[in-house]
């Protein structure tokens, strides 16, 4: 079984590194010498040495975010998650996001099917909790999920809600354990789907979830938990009130958009010792080149210019500029990994690619002499 598994992993890869050819290109720029198969399927990424008082980090500093394999924005297959999965443990990712509400549980049961097959202390596992699901026969809840798994949600942030809702995700992924739990969407932003003010389920969450998972800290069932958020205000309560470890912020740090976190929610984060999970480095796919930008579908008004500044900056040192978005958003201190989204194995090498490039320093001073990132703004080294 595990000569089957390799096999098909090298093949996943191997396939997705042939048909990513244009992506891998376009990821290293002009000039740069292209990984070969080979160097893909053996690449080692960057890796996190213990955090703050021990904190737990995850294993890689790239990983995987969970959104596109739960049909986000588009449906896909089984069959081409697989594939995606395979082609990114056979790349080297080792640090994978899901949850409950992706797809409606489809993204955790697509993670599970593949990672189980791996030994659990190989990689960094992260899921949420906040929505329990219950089987339904009936017409759906609308959500942006396409074609979503058959259940209806509710919001429970009790004690008793979190535990069920690990108990459900372990079944759901199939694996023995977790090593991050974030508490999802308990968030200014997402007040009309709460059902009510966010400070009413974040007061249910301090009595409830938040000494739940320190529990199940103490008790060695999980690694560490923080908040999984759009928005700095939970996250930045949440140390007030309670021990977290690490935070999932997407929306929040991107090439684009980054002063808030920069100067105010990463440095609190910093000195309560935890550390940042970057979601949506690419503002879901805007810095790819789509027009898409994050979840609701808008695009702001000063978007496409300060993109096509960027752009030009890019184009005029050989940079990709997904590959910048990426490697910008890894570079403070206080980041431990950051999870862009992929439905397909050559997003996926596409992105690894992007960790190996050499960007010259002359890139990000242009940027910062133009003021179209922040002047204090760390950057990494070539």
């Amino acid at each position: 079984m595990n000569a089957r598994r390799q096999f098909l992993s090298a093949a996943a890869v191997g396939t997705a590194a042939l048909a990513a050819s244009p992506l891998l290109a376009q990821a290293a720029g002009p000039g740069s010498v292209l990984p070969t198969r080979g160097q893909v399927s053996a690449r080692t990424l960057a890796t996190n040495a213990a955090g703050q008082a021990g904190r737990y980090r995850p294993h890689t500093r790239l990983g995987l975010g969970g959104v596109a394999i739960g049909n986000g924005f588009a449906a896909t297959t089984d069959a081409i998650s697989e594939a995606t999965l395979a082609a990114a443990y056979a790349a080297g990712v080792r640090c994978f996001d899901t949850s409950p509400w992706y797809g409606l549980g489809l993204s955790e049961r697509r993670y599970g099917h593949h990672l189980h097959n791996h030994p659990a202390r190989e990689y960094t596992l992260s899921t949420k909790v906040g929505r329990l699901l219950t089987a339904t026969t009936g017409a759906l809840q609308k959500t942006m999920w396409q074609e979503p798994s058959p259940f209806h949600y509710r919001y429970d942030y009790s004690a008793d809600g979190t535990r069920r809702s690990v108990e459900d995700s372990l079944n759901r992924l199939g694996v023995s354990q977790l090593d991050v739990v974030f508490i999802h969407d308990l968030s200014p932003d997402n007040e009309k789907d709460l059902g009510m003010p966010w400070e009413q389920r974040f007061a249910e969450a301090t009595k409830g979830a938040m000494p739940a998972l320190t529990r199940m800290r103490e008790e060695g069932l999980i690694k560490a938990w923080g908040f999984g958020v759009n928005r700095p205000e939970p996250a930045l309560r949440a140390i007030a009130e309670a021990d977290p470890d690490i935070f999932l912020l997407a929306c929040q740090y991107s090439l684009l958009d980054h002063d808030q976190a920069l100067h105010d929610t990463f440095p609190k984060i910093a000195a309560h010792g935890a550390s940042v999970v970057v979601g949506a480095p690419l503002l879901a796919g805007y810095l790819a080149g789509r027009e898409r930008y994050l979840y609701d579908g808008t695009v702001p008004a000063w978007a496409p210019d300060k993109r096509a500044k960027v752009q030009a900056i890019c184009d005029r040192h050989g940079v990709d500029l997904r590959t910048a978005a990426l490697q910008f958003a890894d570079a403070p201190a206080v980041v431990s990994a950051v999870i862009p989204g992929a439905r397909t194995p050559e997003q996926v090498l596409a992105n690894v690619a992007s960790m190996s490039v050499a960007i010259p320093a002359a890139f990000w001073a242009e940027l910062k002499q133009q003021q179209l990132i922040a002047a204090d703004a760390p950057v990494p080294t070539a």
